[in-house]
């Protein structure tokens, strides 16, 4: 493999996320006589733009999506190589990408990100939301529906249950409160007298960092999200784009299809058992009556008023399945099931390791992320990581100081082991 690579870079970092853009621009100015080298799968990036240093510990940016050609162009030292890893090698310190080339390195930090965790690969009914690209497509399916199930208890299924409008939403958490991961069940308690209460047209002003987009040209090339790369859509050319950020639903219209503003039911500690198609649940239906001969009037009369009520249909309960079901069915654990139009995997995500593992010794955590230390090492010597794709295990202080640190201190991590000197 030595022989083989194209080029060495003194710094390699893989992923076009904020991680990975905030250490290629820390690197790329701290060194701007050594090779810095971005490899990210999509055409654009997040960067910062607008900072300001509002007080000592408060600061205050926007993050964009942009081109990479950008990037090159504020650091001539930087190389922008457009294609997806496909493996990492690091007794012999190079990267070899999903086009056949292979780049050497000094330093490697992964910031490959996360995808989403969804219920079941194979429904075009179920949807994951974690780049800019997923979210239209949401935004583009929430427009004709009538109701969507939610699935999860983090902070996406949070900003959807709230923003969402035109349209019934059925939330399924699996903890006794909502928002267990960030407050405590009195404050959730208090929060549900917002998701029963009509939205406010005006919101608020925002003092959090800002998500915004640019519509792509008719003839641009846009990246895609995971899942849909997963199904077989369209194979060999879809790649996951960036993640979200906070506020990301700002300029993005959550309207559905009904004249309601506000209307969310929460199923407490449960989860999905199954998921059905119309045909899938009308069989399942029947064969549940075939197995009950002596009961069969009175599960055919269950079956007709279950059926008209999850369709919402003032049709016979015989039509109600042809002419006015569901595209899809969800079955909880509680016994519940309720038809819609489409069901969103909120449930979390998992890290984008594969590529890095094979012949190599990397060291997983439990969520699946590449162990790291306190100074965001991985157990491969010269290897880094950060953002989603790694799991601290170090003691954390419960600051959010140390949730932001890792993505602007992995780079004095990186300077500090390659001069010998402690720059913290």
């Amino acid at each position: 493999m030595e022989g083989k690579k194209d080029k060495t870079f003194k710094f390699v970092i893989v992923g076009g996320g904020i991680a990975g853009v905030t250490c290629v621009e820390q690197l790329s100015s701290q060194f701007p006589s050594e090779d810095v080298a971005l490899f990210t799968a999509g055409p654009l990036i997040k960067a910062v733009t607008n900072y300001k240093q509002v007080s000592r510990t408060m600061e205050e940016f926007d993050v964009e999506e942009k081109p990479s050609s950008v990037l090159e162009e504020k650091f001539p030292n930087l190389t922008v190589i457009h294609s997806a890893v496909k493996s990492l090698h690091t007794h012999s310190h190079c990267v070899e990408t999903a086009d056949g080339r292979v780049f050497g390195y000094k330093k490697l930090c992964i910031c490959s990100g996360a995808r989403p965790k969804l219920l079941t690969q194979e429904n075009p009914n179920v949807l994951g939301i974690r780049d800019t690209d997923s979210a239209q497509v949401f935004q583009k399916r929430l427009s004709k529906a009538r109701r969507i199930v939610i699935v999860g208890n983090g902070g996406i299924a949070l900003e959807l249950v709230y923003e969402v409008k035109g349209c019934e939403v059925i939330w399924a958490v699996k903890d006794k409160a909502i928002g267990n991961t960030f407050f405590d069940a009195g404050a959730a308690q208090f929060l549900i007298t917002s998701l029963e209460a009509d939205k406010a047209e005006a919101a608020g002003p925002c003092k959090r960092l800002r998500y915004t987009m640019e519509e792509p040209a008719p003839d641009a090339v846009q990246t895609f999200t995971a899942d849909e790369y997963s199904r077989g859509q369209n194979p060999g050319a879809v790649e996951p784009g960036s993640a979200l950020g906070p506020d990301w639903h700002r300029g993005i219209e959550l309207q559905g299809a009904e004249q309601v503003s506000h209307r969310v039911s929460v199923e407490y500690q449960c989860e999905v058992k199954q998921i059905f198609t119309s045909e899938e649940f009308l069989l399942s239906s029947k064969q549940t009556l075939k197995a009950d001969t002596g009961r069969s009037s009175i599960c055919f009369l269950k079956l007709c008023l279950t059926l008209s009520f999850l369709s919402f249909s003032s049709q016979p309960c015989f039509s109600s399945v042809s002419a006015g079901s569901w595209p899809v069915y969800v079955q909880l654990t509680n016994g519940n099931t309720f038809g819609c139009d489409f069901v969103v995997s909120a449930t979390g995500v998992i890290p984008n390791t594969e590529p890095f593992l094979h012949g190599n010794s990397f060291l997983l955590a439990d969520d699946g992320g590449l162990q790291v230390d306190d100074h965001m090492r991985t157990l491969e010597p010269d290897v880094y990581a950060a953002g989603d794709v790694c799991t601290a295990c170090w003691e954390r202080s419960p600051l959010w100081q140390q949730v932001k640190a890792p993505k602007t201190s992995i780079t004095v991590q990186m300077i500090d082991d390659l001069s010998g000197q402690y720059l913290m």
